[in-house]
């Protein structure tokens, strides 16, 4: 679904990702794992295009409106006086486009996303008025109306308690089974053993990538905080192809 090859990318002309190649396959959950600072939001952001490369290539084998990125809840602007119905709509803006109208069938799916995440009742409510859980709620029942082929969360547990977690963590099992490729930005390392079958290990430069199992080993692990610790922002700027951005 997705390839990475030698993947470069600046910030104030240091790299944040270091040559860093890979390839997410089709139908895949993956957790992307590492110290603060290492990238793990960078390397989500290239994938959208959302960043400019300093250098590599990425190929995603999937069109723009079947890719669905979640980014951090601290990114997202919560003060727009917009209702839970109305947020979850937006995830068909991919087949409605500008000047479509919300049909009656449209309006079903929402509804039944809402019902999934265990929002029903909610769909008037103001998003500012929500709790960090019942907003990541709302979110989660939009990713599902955009009903994307790759779908991209940057850190979708952060201050969730351990119920909405387990209820989002479904959800996410459901995507895979249905063969949609997922690749989270997470935490918690037992949560990674327990739930994401790949794991990719950054430290600004690849650590490892594969299976979770082979990735979570103590030696890879103290290797990505070795690097962290060595990080100097000071130092020289690495070289990249310019041309390949």
């Amino acid at each position: 679904m997705v390839t990475l090859d030698n993947l470069t990318v600046s910030y104030r002309q240091h790299p944040a990702l270091h040559h860093i190649s890979g390839r997410f396959q089709a139908g895949s959950l993956t957790a992307v794992i590492g110290p603060n600072g290492s990238g793990k939001s960078t390397l989500l952001k290239s994938i959208m295009g959302l960043v400019k490369r300093s250098g590599g290539r990425i190929q995603v084998q999937a069109a723009r409106q079947r890719i669905a990125f979640l980014p951090q809840v601290s990114e997202l602007e919560r003060s727009f006086p917009i209702q839970v119905q109305d947020v979850v709509l937006l995830g068909g803006w991919g087949t409605l486009g500008a000047w479509g109208g919300v049909d009656d069938a449209l309006l079903t799916r929402a509804q039944a996303a809402i019902q999934s995440v265990g929002l029903q009742g909610f769909e008037t409510r103001l998003v500012g008025t929500l709790s960090s859980g019942q907003f990541q709620r709302v979110l989660f029942a939009r990713l599902m109306l955009q009903d994307a082929d790759l779908i991209l969360l940057d850190e979708p547990f952060t201050a969730l308690d351990s119920r909405t977690t387990a209820a989002l963590l479904a959800l996410i099992h459901q995507w895979h089974a249905q063969g949609r490729t997922v690749v989270a930005v997470l935490h918690d390392d037992a949560q990674v053993q327990t739930h994401f079958e790949q794991t990719v290990l950054l430290a600004r430069e690849l650590v490892a990538w594969g299976p979770t199992a082979r990735v979570l080993t103590q030696p890879n692990l103290q290797r990505a905080r070795a690097l962290a610790e060595a990080w100097d922002d000071q130092a020289e700027l690495c070289h990249v192809d310019e041309t390949a951005a």
